[in-house]
């Protein structure tokens, strides 16, 4: 039977859904006992037969996302929710691509970043080793399960997926793909889990840890879900906040150079976590560019809001509110400010951002030097559009998610970033007085 055709475990209203929650708990656990010994080469050969196994069944995968599709328009979603759920050749191809580069990076797990030796004779060495049991709970964003399950396996962890009921058929067609290609490597196929149910209340059951079995857990969506997850999680949370991402057009901005990153960093994808929400003009720019500007994403079908400054360059022109200022749109619609310099941008972003992704546009080396140090974001760009904001553009094959926190990772998720260390030491026979 093939990975498209296996039965798939699903509850109905009578099934008890914290025993089976439990299940995949200590089904994870057992896995990744394993994978935590498993060789760089038996990994790899999983990744692989998961990337040949998407390409095999694709048609069987935007069949299944068809349906999500159709299900989330007659649901009345927005065009941009449509966006990051509908899967493409191109995008099946993408997952397909991330799987192999995530492949060929070096394995994290047993690699030793530090090593000195103590007075006494003991060598020290801090080495990683995988985290253990991941839960990943995202929405929309089918690819997630792909790019979640491949960079889990490669650094050694099990990871339990909930996607969102929006992507659920979808979700269960990547996942197939994945088991194919853990069985296909003689891997158990408990490393890559996925919650066959769209209960809402398998959330909860994760976040309270099912039973010990989950060492950690990854948020990937909306604000609603984010805070929920920070809230009654009772293990560590990888943070992901919402992406109110700045793009700051300084006087020495090349306006051809401006016009361009803008337009990608807004309307590219706007309902990515990478998109630009609020654009902040120098005033000392403001003849050359302010109208430029916004015209181009008037004329690119984005909504503009803006104070009366910027509703005079053109009628189409919103007002803006004070909540504007903090809000992730996902959709083509940004805030446009003036200001006064860097430093009031600085001043701005510090206020309403949320320490995801901002940029600068400018010729002026010491004003782009001061963004990038003084600006608190996980990721700061200079010259380049804020939807760089993504771990296979890192060169990290793919990520599951952007941590926006201070503790232990921040900025793309990726493999590396998976891993935690531990201390091993190397004696003679010594004691301690």
């Amino acid at each position: 039977m093939t990975a498209m055709t296996a039965p798939l475990k699903a509850l109905d209203g009578t099934a008890d859904l914290a025993a089976l929650m439990t299940a995949l708990g200590a089904g994870a656990r057992a896995a990744a006992q394993v994978l935590a010994r498993t060789p760089t080469a038996q990994k790899d050969a999983a990744l692989s037969a998961m990337a040949d196994a998407i390409r095999a069944h694709a048609p069987a995968i935007l069949a299944a996302n068809a349906e999500d599709v159709a299900e989330a328009k007659t649901n009345g979603a927005s065009s941009a929710f449509v966006d990051r759920l509908a899967l493409t050749e191109a995008r099946v191809q993408a997952m397909a691509d991330g799987i192999d580069v995530v492949r060929a990076i070096p394995d994290p797990v047993g690699k030793i970043t530090e090593s000195w030796t103590r007075p006494n004779g003991m060598t020290i060495e801090r080495v990683r080793v995988p985290l253990g049991v991941i839960g990943v709970i995202f929405e929309s964003r089918p690819n997630v399960a792909a790019d979640a399950g491949a960079l889990c396996l490669k650094s050694g962890n099990a990871v339990i997926l909930r996607g969102g009921s929006d992507s659920f058929r979808s979700c269960r067609a990547i996942h197939a793909c994945l088991v194919e290609g853990l069985r296909n490597a003689g891997l158990p196929e408990q490393a890559i889990s996925l919650v066959p149910t769209r209960d809402r209340a398998a959330v909860g059951l994760m976040l309270a840890g099912l039973g010990g079995h989950l060492d950690i857990i990854v948020p990937r969506g909306g604000k609603s879900l984010v805070a929920r997850v920070q809230d009654e999680a009772r293990v560590p949370v990888f943070a992901h906040l919402d992406g109110v991402n700045h793009v700051y057009v300084d006087k020495a901005a090349k306006l051809d150079m401006a016009k361009t990153v803008v337009l990608n960093a807004k309307m590219r994808r706007p309902g990515v976590c990478g998109a630009a929400e609020t654009l902040l003009i120098d005033r000392a720019a403001a003849a050359n560019c302010l109208t430029p500007l916004v015209t181009m994403l008037l004329d690119a079908h984005c909504e503009v809001r803006g104070d009366t400054e910027i509703q005079r360059v053109d009628s189409r022109v919103k007002p803006v509110s004070e909540d504007d200022w903090s809000t992730e749109y996902e959709d083509a619609i940004i805030s446009v400010k003036l200001v006064d310099g860097v430093d009031d941008a600085i001043a701005h972003i510090a206020r309403y951002g949320s320490h995801h992704t901002d940029a600068v546009i400018t010729e002026d080396a010491q004003v782009a030097e001061k963004f990038l140090n003084e600006v608190d974001s996980a990721i700061v760009l200079h010259n380049a559009s804020t939807q760089f904001a993504d771990g296979g553009e890192f060169g990290f094959g793919a990520e599951i998610g952007i941590a926006t926190g201070k503790f232990h990772a921040r900025g793309p998720v990726g493999a590396e970033q998976l891993t935690s260390f531990k201390y091993r030491i190397h004696g003679m026979g010594q004691t301690r007085p």
